[in-house]
């Protein structure tokens, strides 16, 4: 597939199970329906209406969007209301009187989910905090090191009596008696392979900080992440949610409203709504979902308070619209789903689910999407080489199986050399074939086949050595844009294949890439660009191109020019567009513009010349071998000598952040005599005279240190002595001076002694 490349065990059946996703969208086929919603009101009172949707049509359901495959199809026997069917419908409920045919009533109670685990903890950063699996570990690693926590890997709901005793005792005291049930609450694990060597993850100790008591302590992600622990685990204590879910289903005549070619007499709504009537644990909290806009409008929809209602009762009929959906593919995976998909098919430890996202991320298998995890199309290859050529190991149930077998091997019930023995040679007696057998013919294996990916009507995308890229077989003499032979291209001259092929970048998700699209490319890619006009500085033709790297314009060079060789034929000007600007819109005005770069902006005080160049990664200013980046692209144009001059005068940034000034300035230390300042480094604040670094510890505020608490951190420091690795350093350096020394000694006494040896011959 390409040099280097590699995944572990786990990371290979994350990576399949984005790819699947998406394969499930781009097999995906949209299908169109329409539906009525009615509103209405009680015709003694009209104070309190509620909205109703259309659920049947003369006894025969309504399709909404889960009557339809993924091909588009519908799969159960239902009414298909197109654009015209609904209007009608709707204009004939908009002109007749509604009557309550049913009411429903049933009791809603709702518990609260389980305390964190580790996978648990991470969906719930990502949905209410937007933290990566990642991000999300490295904060709780950094509260379980500082003690606000309890450990942070781990598959187990079960809390412990005196966890059990704060939570309860911390509900009751903040909600109230009757918010926390007679006896606790204990969660069984449902999840294959689990271990249970530690507890949930919970705040620490005997007794819970609530999140006002370490506010002063703790800021950003951290307070934040610590703030959901503490609401989560005082919830899983509580009582549950109380209320009830009614239902009411409407009948409206709809006067023979025709419908598919046939005439309707009745149309039937439905609306449900839930009454929360004692919150429990919602006052508290609330687990996040993970549904789509349109399935969390239902809930909102459901959420809602319905009018007393009787059977019988007469309604009008306020509003009646018509409204056109499209279905929508399955939903693509987030980190949070991608975890808990992982956790439910019994797939990799609380350990490894951050690492495992973040390698498949930083292999360049899966890129980010808002939050949606979108394959690459190196993925796609990958994925399917493994399928076909070792389906075994990319297999969910061999994946999973391992983890129990591992855990076997460790109990000491099972012998590591017997199951690599099987492993590797195959099991006769389970008719599985081994690693042997699959490495046998790895040279039959079809490494272009593997890496194409069809998208049909002679499309396909390839993953070649130097990336992706598009490519279309059309027949010799064939036009590639409508299908038709021209000239002579006919019988066996038809045989002969013509390839167009253009590179394309991760930038279209895989489920984007249609035939059209890729059609579309290769039009581009293969088109001589759009011409412009001429420049009148230099009298050549202005074109607009699409590239390998992006949309760019150009000069052609003229016929003189082009016939000089050597160094005296000159250099078309090509500038690459603006992120802003559209190839198929753009005009010579703003050609030329961009063509004129870089600019000149002015000189500094010592004459040194300053300009604006667009670069690789970006707009930026150039003074000398000083750059600077600037924000945005139209300050190419835009910014001024003065503005350039107070950006030189910034300290100039490294990386991603500039340096940072000190938060606060102590004075000049007594032993060192140095300025102290405070700074806040990657690990947090800190003390320093530029040559020892002393970190503030819990208890201080960098903001209101004193002097005397700075130098008496400082002299601590220097009173512990340089640390072990400095320590290492200086004797490794000692040792490396004495042995220099000894090689110079060495070295001198074996040129006397040639020397005495040449005077005496």
């Amino acid at each position: 597939m390409r040099q280097g490349l590699s995944a572990g065990r786990v990371q290979s059946v994350a990576t399949r199970m984005v790819v699947e996703r998406e394969r499930e969208r781009m097999a995906f086929r949209v299908a169109s329906y329409w539906d009525v919603t009615g509103r209405f009101d009680t015709q003694a009172d009209r104070v309190e209406s509620f909205t109703a949707r259309l659920s049947s049509l003369d006894g025969t359901r309504v399709a909404t969007g889960r009557d339809f495959g993924d091909d588009g199809r519908l799969k159960s026997a239902v009414t298909h209301l197109d654009e015209a069917g609904a209007r009608a419908v709707a204009e004939a409920v908009a002109r007749a009187s509604a009557t309550v045919r049913e009411v429903s009533e049933k009791p809603y109670s709702r518990r609260p989910s389980a305390p964190f685990t580790t996978s648990t903890l991470q969906q719930e950063a990502s949905r209410k905090l937007r933290l990566s699996s990642r991000n999300a570990m490295r904060v709780a690693q950094r509260l379980y090191e500082n003690g606000y926590i309890t450990y942070m890997r781990t598959d187990s709901t079960t809390l412990s009596d005196s966890a059990l005793t704060a939570a309860r005792s911390q509900a009751r005291d903040m909600y109230g008696e009757e918010y926390v049930p007679s006896s606790p609450r204990r969660y069984e694990k449902k999840v294959k392979n689990a271990q249970e060597a530690h507890e949930a993850i919970r705040p620490a100790g005997d007794t819970f900080r609530t999140p006002a008591q370490v506010a002063g302590e703790l800021r950003g992600e951290e307070f934040a992440l610590y703030e959901l622990i503490w609401k989560r685990t005082v919830a899983s204590q509580m009582a549950d949610a109380k209320g009830s879910t009614a239902t009411v289903k409407l009948v409206v005549p709809t006067a023979g409203a025709m419908v598919g070619g046939a005439a309707t007499q009745q149309a039937e709504f439905s609306a449900s709504g839930t009454v929360i009537t004692f919150r429990g644990f919602l006052a508290a909290y609330e687990e996040g979902r993970d549904e789509d806009e349109r399935a969390a409008a239902q809930l909102r929809e459901e959420d809602r308070r319905l009018p007393q209602l009787t059977e019988g009762t007469g309604l009008d009929v306020t509003e009646a619209e018509a409204d056109g959906h499209e279905t929508a593919p399955p939903a693509r995976y987030t980190e949070a789903t991608l975890v808990k998909a992982m956790e439910e098919r019994g797939i990799g430890r609380p350990s490894t689910y951050a690492a495992t996202v973040a390698t498949i991320q930083d292999r360049g298998y899966v890129g980010i999407r808002g939050t949606a995890l979108v394959p690459t199309w190196l993925a796609f290859a990958v994925t399917r080489l493994l399928e076909e050529h070792f389906p075994s190991l990319v297999d969910y149930a061999f994946t999973a199986t391992m983890e129990a077998d591992l855990d076997a091997i460790a109990r000491g019930d099972a012998q590591r050399v017997d199951w690599l023995q099987k492993f590797y040679f195959g099991d006769e007696v389970a008719h599985a074939e081994g690693l042997r057998h699959l490495v046998e013919n790895l040279g039959d294996i079809d490494a272009r086949e593997i890496s194409t990916i069809y998208l049909g009507e002679g499309m396909v995308v390839r993953v070649g050595r130097y990336g992706p890229y598009v490519q279309e077989e059309v027949p010799a003499g064939v036009d590639p844009a409508t299908g038709e032979v021209t000239g002579e291209a006919t019988g066996e001259a038809t045989q002969a294949k013509e390839t167009r092929r253009a590179s394309i970048t991760d930038d279209i998700a895989p489920d984007e890439m249609t035939p059209a699209k890729a059609r579309e490319i290769l039009e581009q890619a293969s088109d001589d660009g759009r011409e412009l006009g001429v420049n009148p500085e230099s009298g050549r033709q202005v074109l607009a191109k699409a590239g390998r790297y992006g949309p760019y314009v150009t000069e052609v060079l003229t016929e003189a020019e082009s016939e000089l060789k050597g160094k005296n034929k000159p250099k078309p000007k090509t500038a690459s567009l603006f992120k802003d600007m559209d190839l198929a819109t753009i005009e010579l005005p703003a050609a030329l513009k961009l063509l004129s770069l870089p600019r000149v902006v002015g000189t500094d005080a010592e004459g040194v010349e300053i300009t604006a160049q667009n670069g690789r990664y970006g707009p930026y200013l150039k003074k000398g071998t000083d750059s600077r980046s600037l924000t945005t692209e139209q300050q190419l144009f835009d910014v001024t000598v003065e503005e350039a001059l107070a950006i030189y005068a910034q300290p100039k940034q490294r990386g991603r952040a500039a340096a940072k000034p000190p938060l606060a300035e102590l004075g000049e230390d007594p032993v060192s005599g140095r300025p102290v300042v405070v700074k806040d480094g990657r690990f947090g604040p800190y003390v320093t005279d530029g040559e020892t670094n002393a970190t503030l510890r819990r208890d201080d505020d960098p903001e209101t240190i004193t002097a005397e608490r700075g130098f008496e951190l400082l002299a601590d420091k220097r009173a512990k002595g340089p640390t072990t690795r400095k320590r290492a350093t200086k004797k490794t350096a000692k040792k490396t001076t004495k042995k220099a020394a000894s090689k110079k000694t060495a070295t001198k006494k074996t040129a006397s002694t040639k020397t005495t040896a040449k005077k005496s011959s």
